[in-house]
């Protein structure tokens, strides 16, 4: 008894899945070391597009949950923040929420793009940690 049919199917089978694998790796964003993309603020839905601008990181808010909001889309909350170590970003962080510029810290890690506004040098910081757009 021979097996020699099913090798054919079993290469098949194969071929497909790691089709699916490339494709897979092809969509996903590119995350590691680089906060590049769209991410969400958890607390309000909005979505901001983080980007290189020169060297730096930029981010601009692109979309709106709560359509009073609808007026911040396309303003930069961040023109332009210095990478000061791997995953970590450093540079002005516009509130849109009180219209104040913070000291802006933003950290890559475990899937999640934690943004901080601090003020008096670091000693106090507010922040929240984002997720990846879909």
């Amino acid at each position: 008894m021979t097996f020699t049919h099913r090798r054919p199917a079993l290469r098949s089978a194969a071929a497909g899945l790691a089709a699916i694998g490339v494709l897979a790796l092809g969509m996903a964003p590119a995350r590691a070391g680089d906060p590049a993309g769209n991410w969400v603020r958890p607390s309000t839905g909005t979505v901001v597009k983080f980007y290189d601008c020169g060297g730096k990181l930029c981010a601009k808010i692109v979309a709106v949950k709560d359509k009073s909001k609808q007026g911040t889309v396309g303003t930069v909350i961040m023109p332009g923040a210095k990478k000061v170590s791997d995953n970590k970003w450093e540079g002005d962080l516009l509130n849109t929420e009180d219209g104040q510029t913070y000291n802006g810290v933003v950290t890559l890690s475990g899937g999640g793009l934690t943004l901080k506004g601090c003020v008096l040098g670091g000693i106090i910081c507010k922040g929240e940690t984002w997720q990846p757009a879909n």
